[in-house]
């Protein structure tokens, strides 16, 4: 029997995308490798645990969960998170920033500082700019700022990132534009917490790292893993956790978090045969009164 892998997810480095693994294995990804796996017949997805420690119950999951844990482990997991604010007291600096992911779609975040831009490669920013640099909550009193002045939201669905890839305009200048035009909305408010040092416009474009300047667009995305299912295809681009495979029948996005939870072993076919959903046309995400 093939010895079976777990995969802990896709990180960012400064080198590029790389899978990580149960067990420290690291798998770094470049453009044109081979991404090909499959699903042994009869296998079950299991949770994933929560804060480094393997679930109790090893409870079973919907293929479908991004997330990759049960109830009661996404809580704990959640319930220590800087985004749900359950570590109010961290004394590291954060950085506040604007991302966009396409037309339309801006939104506002923080990360800390001593993570550099991996945050936003993460999430599959296209191009951001920070705003300024402070305490954790100085850092969050800006950000609900943002959203309660200009109504600049601080998620946005990776269903909605990932469906827009292929209308993003050619040059950074453009893609700025709209970063920009927030921006200059942002600084002109009143309110910002006296212990945030804000920071000038400078926009970073991430198309280049991403691989996407010269890559066909995504035709779909795999909507799960299944038991007996199988996946192969060309890595011609990646964005936060999505890898975009070429496959036989178009360019298909494959959201590495769908991966969790599964044994996965080496696929006998070159075929995709997980299930897929093609992409609507892009819908006009413009933010009602703020552009």
């Amino acid at each position: 029997m093939a010895q079976a892998w777990k995969c802990s997810g896709l990180r960012w480095s400064a080198r590029g995308p790389v899978l990580t693994w149960d067990g420290g294995r690291h798998s770094p990804l470049s453009w044109g490798k081979r991404i090909s796996f499959a699903v042994a017949a009869g296998g079950v997805r299991e949770c994933v645990g929560a804060r480094g420690h393997p679930c109790p119950l090893r409870a079973g999951i919907s293929g479908r969960s991004t997330g990759a844990r049960c109830e009661e482990c996404a809580r704990l997991d959640r319930a220590h998170s800087v985004a749900a604010d359950g570590i109010a007291d961290d004394p590291r600096p954060y950085h506040v920033y604007l991302a966009w992911f396409g037309p339309g779609l801006v939104k506002v975040g923080i990360t800390a500082v001593e993570r550099g831009s991996a945050r936003l490669l993460e999430q599959g920013a296209v191009c951001f700019t920070w705003l300024g640099a402070g305490p954790l909550m100085a850092a969050r009193r800006t950000e609900e700022l943002l959203r309660a002045a200009l109504r600049v939201p601080d998620r946005i669905p990776y269903a909605v990132k990932r469906a827009v890839r292929a209308a993003l305009p050619t040059g950074e200048e453009e893609r700025a534009d709209e970063v920009r035009e927030v921006y200059g909305k942002a600084v002109q408010l009143g309110g910002w917490p006296e212990s945030l040092t804000r920071e000038p416009f400078r926009s970073v474009d991430h198309v280049g790292a991403f691989g996407l300047t010269d890559a066909p667009a995504a035709s779909g995305e795999v909507r799960q893993l299944v038991a007996g299912g199988s996946l192969s295809g060309e890595l011609v681009a990646a964005a936060g956790p999505d890898l975009h495979l070429a496959a036989p029948d178009g360019v298909v996005v494959l959201d590495t978090r769908l991966m969790r939870g599964w044994e996965l072993v080496p696929a006998a076919s070159g075929d995709i045969s997980f299930p897929v959903r093609d992409f609507e046309a892009p819908a006009d995400h413009r933010q009602d009164g703020l552009f």
